[in-house]
């Protein structure tokens, strides 16, 4: 369908009821929780709405201001190619990685890779039950990168979870041997301080360094001791990734005291997490750079020497931003976008209470030379269609759309979509496609949507939580050059150099 293609009839007062108003109060100046602020490894969260704001989410169906339940809406230069729902793994769908012919789709329950040689039709080859949220994927040749953020038993994947509290937990990176795609092989595992919520790669010929993002720390925890304001680095020796083990803790928000220096959140700056590590981490390795989204900073460093990562630029945005999660170079290299997942990607943040500066992404130019470069913050963009307040709706995971000339990112808004969007013009960004679903519920705010959307090939992959794999078409002059530029493997937390 292609309903709803003008977004100025999305501007209205949709989702102003005070009853979320108070809901986002209270999410922000709660302290996240060990494995927030996505969602976590239990049952998505269903929480019952207001009879008024149920009431309006159902007039403004009525009314096509928002599509019905369900019904997929979408811009004339969007086409929906095909959606594989989900299988043997029941739980929340997470990141994805492609190689070759091949998507791999994470899940809080273990992982599944499709063959997507034929977009319009994409089989499953293999499914694997390996629980431990939030399973966030990465590939590099023949080796498969799995991210465990719940405390388990043992690192095994028949593993329960146990506490945090107990010294024989385990949390960290499991590593896989995917030559065979229809049948994938646990090969090794390390555990890591404060688990794994998600990693990024920093690939070399003979070895491949994990840059482990983890956070939230308690003196409660034996693994995981505050201030715990660093990251963990992996090295695996491609030919023998049993021998993979932790080779430093460089710490990136040094100060005295228990509590580091990072973002010191509330109550100095009400409604900002306080930094305790980095949720994500993009590197560019053409450009020996990486930029960190650290819960109450955002960093860029330098990674000339991938196993001592050394911080360039920290800044900070004690208004507007709740928690940077995550972030995406432009291919110059003179550009960040930041995002910012207020409500923990499970709270109704995309409406007229909230407004276009909260739950947003901020883009900053990078200005200056080598380790003098400062990060110049220069606006917001948030999609511009309101949704229901059933809806979770926040900025969460993109990737570059490679147009040479052009900065163009395709991004998972979770039940607020998928949007395509230029910031050529870092001060005037603006949204140029998008693909929807309607609410999941109309009277219970239920966690659902696309957590990661991105280009691959021609292509736009996304991972809906509750929906499964979608496929779309993007059809547009503005784009369409991309189709010409083809990668052999894309985790977008390693950003390719697409020109090269």
């Amino acid at each position: 369908m292609t309903l709803l293609n003008d977004p100025r009839t999305r501007h209205r007062r949709l989702g102003v009821a005070a009853v979320a108003a108070g809901l986002l109060a209270a999410l922000l100046t709660a302290g996240p929780a060990a494995a927030t602020p996505d969602p976590g490894d239990g049952p998505a969260a269903r929480e019952k709405v207001s009879r008024s704001d149920a009431a309006e989410v159902k007039a403004a169906m009525a009314s096509g201001e928002i599509p019905g339940q369900d019904e997929i809406v979408h811009s004339d230069n969007v086409q929906h190619l095909a959606n594989i729902p989900k299988e043997a793994l029941p739980g929340i769908n997470s990141d994805l990685a492609f190689q070759g012919r091949y998507a791999f789709a994470g899940n809080y329950d273990g992982f599944r890779i499709l063959d997507i040689s034929n977009p319009k039709a994409p089989k499953t080859v293999s499914q694997v039950l390996c629980p431990g949220s939030q399973n966030d994927i990465s590939v590099s040749g023949n080796l498969l990168f799995l991210s465990t953020d719940s405390s388990r038993s043992d690192s095994s994947c028949t593993s329960t979870t146990q506490p945090a509290t107990e010294k024989s937990s385990w949390e960290g990176m499991k590593v896989f041997d995917i030559t065979d795609k229809a049948n994938p092989k646990y090969v090794a595992a390390v555990e890591t301080a404060c688990g794994s919520h998600t990693h990024s790669l920093v690939p070399e010929r003979k070895n491949v360094y994990i840059y482990v993002s983890s956070y939230s720390p308690s003196a409660t925890f034996p693994d995981c001791q505050p201030p715990h304001d660093g990251i963990s680095v992996i090295k695996v020796p491609r030919n023998a990734p049993e021998k993979a083990a932790v080779v430093n803790f460089p710490v990136l928000f040094p100060g005295e005291g228990p509590d580091g220096g990072g973002n010191p959140g509330s109550p100095t700056n009400p409604g900002v997490s306080k930094t305790t590590g980095c949720h994500d981490i993009t590197v560019l390795p053409s450009k020996d750079l990486a930029a960190g989204a650290c819960m109450g900073d955002g960093i860029l460093f330098s990674i000339k020497d991938p196993e001592h990562p050394k911080v360039i630029d920290q800044v900070q945005d004690n208004v507007n931003f709740a928690f940077w999660h995550s972030a995406t170079f432009n291919q110059k290299a003179d550009k960040v976008v930041f995002t910012d997942e207020l409500g923990g990607g499970g709270a109704a943040t995309c409406n007229a209470a909230i407004g276009p500066n909260r739950g947003a992404d901020g883009i900053y130019d990078i200005v200056g030379k080598g380790d003098r470069r400062k990060l110049v913050f220069r606006s917001y963009y948030k999609i511009p269609r309101h949704q229901a307040d059933t809806e979770n709706c926040v900025a969460h995971n993109g990737s570059l759309i490679p147009v040479k000339g052009k900065d163009l990112m395709v991004q998972a808004w979770y039940q607020g979509g998928v949007s395509v969007w230029d910031f050529t013009d870092s001060v005037h960004p603006k949204e140029i496609a998008y693909f929807e679903r309607g609410p999941l519920s109309t009277d219970t705010l239920q966690v659902g949507g696309s957590w990661s959307a991105y280009y691959y090939n021609g292509y736009i992959y996304s991972n809906d939580i509750a929906k499964g794999f979608d496929v779309l078409k993007l059809s547009d002059r503005r784009t369409d050059p991309a189709e010409r530029v083809r990668l052999r493997e894309l985790n977008v937390q390693t950003q390719p150099d697409y020109f090269d």
